[in-house]
């Protein structure tokens, strides 16, 4: 049994120490409530809330009102999202232990309050017979929920600030983070709300959640041990070699630099007119001028035309780039267009997500994706046919989906995109955890209908999500295959058992050989179940809202996807000798130069005369 399985297991079982955790504390909430209501130090607790209640004072008031509200669930559930969003997107910590550290602070805050909601449905007791400052909510006083809350809470962002400062300032912090719940618990009796022994109890809820969570996703994890004590991955053989096989290496031949051009060629700019802001179109011209590109057609995308008139400007002879400015969405509608030509494509990553330029590896930065494209050399990477019920046919460069993540991208607030970026995202998935599940049938490659039941259903060119999230960690742009992936997890543990595979697969991000046509792998304890396949075939027994590239189309039930290899090409940045890229495929310099001695291994996709017509 490999390092990861063990992990996986050792996950699994802590984890089911959460339900015992509910028993317990119900267990000592009907004992508090029963046998020993009226023994010491129960029977003095009713003394000490109207002691306290005697001896209000208005500073003191002021006080537990503000420590009261910032352990209110609306505070609570804010805060998380902020701490989670902040802990993703920190620099200079690698992505693996981004999103652990994320998953592990939701994880505890989220299960804490499971924890505490069972208890609370067991065990029903009065809040304290004194004036209360705040309104009683109609949940029982035993045990403390706005203390647990707070526990998990700021004692989880205590934990990984543990691991993450050292020295005086370690300990500042940590005892800032830690006074938080305490001053929420003497706060919660100041105020009547709750006997003393609720706010310890809360404590312990809180207390016992974040162990058994940081016992299962910060330890757990195979590795080497880090500053903090902490789990690690570890690369293992199979995983290097794995990974070996799945990339590509630029030859040592490949140039660094284009030279300069014979004489004028055009250049189609395609710019989204939100995404790319006048400041970087001036920028993006100026580039081009600097490497010798005079002649630009520019083109603005509109909702009728998403590649605006980019079908009309390649038909003409001269034109021998496009650079498209704008998101994954832009860049799919230019994709479509370009599909089995020969021109090559400049991605500026100008949008909310830029899912394919950070698969690619592009720069993130529009200026510095663009120079270094320009200098650079163009590969060959697939793209996906797909069509369906009310969906007419298309391509797509990154992801399609059906299910949550179609939901999710379809009732995302475009004036929090603007905001927020693609944690907009985050928030509307949120409103779509309890979406019932869907019933579908999975054809792959002719074969015989594999029926299902899934929360969503994604069809990969490539794998990874925001933050470097592998959801098809054997997707890439080159293989001649898609990947799919079915999300199907069942209550909370399912939840946590799918995130936590996905984070450990971050780290290893092969894991052993691609699977052909017709085989699955499931994994997370059956939340997630991977195919790979040429053509697949999807049917659902109810429409269901779909997703290409981060896009919203019309629900449907039907859709079918096959791979176009090598079918787009892409300008990227030269890479060091050693350095693996996520694309292969034919090498050409930028600027139109001849190929390098050993980038011929891939044949050109063949050459279009039109527009795509849909389907072959």
């Amino acid at each position: 049994m490999n390092n990861a399985h063990s992990a996986g297991k050792r996950s699994g079982l802590l984890l089911l120490l959460l339900p015992l955790q509910a028993a317990s504390v119900a267990g000592l909430g009907l004992l508090v409530t029963g046998p020993l209501a009226g023994r010491w130090p129960l029977s003095v607790e009713d003394g000490v809330n109207q002691a306290l209640a005697d001896r209000r004072e208005i500073l003191v008031t002021a006080v537990s009102a503000g420590m009261s509200q910032l352990a209110a669930t609306e505070s609570i559930v804010t805060l998380t999202l902020v701490a989670v969003l902040a802990l993703l997107l920190v620099p200079g910590v690698p992505r693996v232990h981004r999103w652990r550290d994320a998953a592990f602070l939701a994880g505890s805050v989220a299960a804490q309050s499971a924890v505490f909601l069972l208890v609370t449905v067991v065990v029903g007791r009065a809040r304290p017979d004194v004036s209360h400052l705040d309104a009683a909510p109609p949940t029982s006083s035993f045990p403390s929920g706005h203390v647990g809350a707070a526990t998990a809470l700021f004692g989880g962002l205590a934990v990984l600030a543990a691991g993450r400062l050292s020295g005086a300032r370690r300990v500042l912090v940590v005892g800032l983070l830690l006074l938080v719940p305490t001053a929420v618990a003497v706060s919660r009796v100041y105020r009547g709300m709750h006997h003393p022994s609720d706010v310890v109890v809360g404590l312990l809820n809180g207390g016992c959640t974040l162990l058994v969570m940081a016992y299962a996703l910060l330890r757990s994890t195979p590795g080497t041990r880090t500053p903090a004590g902490l789990a690690a991955p570890r690369t293992r053989p199979d995983d290097t070699r794995a990974a070996h096989i799945a990339t590509t290496r630029i030859p040592a031949t490949a140039p660094t630099a284009p030279t300069a051009p014979a004489g004028p060629r055009r250049a189609v700019v395609v710019r989204h007119p939100h995404g790319c802001d006048d400041g970087t179109a001036a920028r993006v011209r100026d580039l081009l001028r600097g490497h010798g590109r005079t002649d630009q057609v520019w083109t603005s995308t509109t909702a009728e035309e998403p590649a605006g008139a980019l079908a009309a400007r390649v038909a003409e002879a001269d034109t021998d780039l496009v650079v498209v400015c704008g998101g994954d969405g832009t860049v799919r509608a230019c994709a479509d267009v370009l599909s089995g030509g020969g021109i090559p494509l400049v991605i500026v990553p100008c949008g909310t997500g830029n899912l394919l330029a950070r698969n690619l590896r592009l720069p993130t930065d529009p200026d510095t994706a663009l120079r270094e494209a320009l200098a650079g050399t163009t590969v060959g990477i697939d793209l996906g046919r797909i069509h369906g019920d009310g969906l007419v046919p298309t391509r797509f460069t990154v992801m399609a989906g059906a299910g949550f993540d179609a939901a999710m991208v379809r009732d995302a607030s475009a004036r929090l995109k603007r905001r927020l970026g693609w944690a907009a995202y985050v928030l509307s998935a949120l409103r779509h955890l309890g979406d019932p599940r869907m019933r579908l049938s999975v054809r792959l490659d002719g074969g015989a209908p594999l029926e299902r039941r899934a929360r969503m259903v994604v069809l990969g060119n490539v794998g990874s999500l925001q933050g470097g999230l592998p959801l098809l960690p054997d997707a890439r742009p080159d293989s001649g295959r898609l990947e799919v992936v079915l999300l199907d997890p069942r209550g909370v543990t399912g939840w946590l058992a799918a995130a936590r595979h996905l984070l450990t697969r971050s780290a290893a991000r092969a894991s052993g050989p691609c699977l052909s046509g017709g085989q699955d792998r499931r994994a997370a304890h059956g939340a997630l179940e991977y195919f790979s396949a040429g053509r697949i075939d999807l049917r659902f027994a109810r429409p269901q809202p779909r997703e290409l590239d981060g896009d919203a189309f019309a629900a449907g039930t039907r859709l079918t996807a096959e791979v176009e290899p090598g079918a787009l090409r892409v300008c990227l940045p030269v890479r060091e000798p050693a350095e693996p890229i996520a694309a292969a495929g034919p090498v050409r310099a930028a600027d139109g130069a001849e190929e390098p001695d050993g980038a011929r291994g891939t044949a050109r996709p063949p050459a279009r005369t039109g527009r795509p017509d849909g389907v072959r």
